[in-house]
């Protein structure tokens, strides 16, 4: 990975959950409306480039997990996306937030694909993902613990709309991501050697 990729994505890893974060900031009453849904919409495509990033990581020590994992996590993303420009279009055409959620009930295709199946698949691959890099010990094991716990957080905060409980979640989403962004654009994050596949799981040579 060339320095300029390892510096953009190392940067999108920290921009993601921070430009994420903020958007909580605009949450009025419950609803996140204009600001906050243009906001995940910028925070997705940090999210893609990120998670990119760190799935090639673990790809030569991981193939099988990888090949599946990173398309469901981009459909998560785009999930989350979805949610925003709901709330952008929420308070666009004034309609509240419970009776956007009704009226999707007449879709139920349409709400599947897009709403309930896409949005849960961004905490739950965010979650494996942490358990993966505990697994093959490829980033220091506290970080990739806080991004299993974070992804725990993340919809007990999005569900119920909890401002505290959302700031919470994302101060801790954004520690061990931004860590790792620290270090992969320094250049120590680095793919594992697909010939340490079959040593098993080994300290990551890339992180000194």
């Amino acid at each position: 990975m060339d320095v300029h990729t390892r510096v953009i994505a190392g940067g999108c890893l920290v921009a993601a959950p921070a430009v994420q974060g903020v958007s909580t900031f605009f949450w009025n009453d419950g609803d996140q409306g204009i600001a906050a849904g243009a906001l995940i919409v910028v925070a997705t495509v940090f999210w893609v480039t990120g998670l990119a990033a760190l799935f090639r990581l673990v790809e030569a020590r991981a193939p099988r997990y990888a090949a599946v994992a990173f398309p469901l996590a981009v459909y998560g993303c785009v999930g989350g996306a979805a949610f925003g420009v709901q709330a952008l279009c929420e308070e666009l055409f004034g309609v509240p937030h419970d009776t956007a959620v009704d009226l999707l009930r007449d879709h139920q295709a349409a709400a599947e694909a897009a709403f309930w199946f896409a949005g849960p698949l961004f905490p739950i691959s965010v979650f494996v993902l942490g358990a993966v890099l505990i697994r093959l010990r490829l980033v220091p094991l506290p970080t990739a613990v806080l991004l299993s716990v974070g992804a725990v957080l993340f919809p007990l905060s999005r569900v119920p709309r909890e401002v505290v409980v959302a700031h919470l979640a994302d101060l801790v989403l954004l520690l061990p991501f931004a860590h790792l962004g620290v270090l992969m654009a320094r250049g120590r994050l680095a793919p594992a050697r697909a010939a340490d596949a079959a040593d098993g799981p080994a300290p990551v040579e890339a992180v000194r």
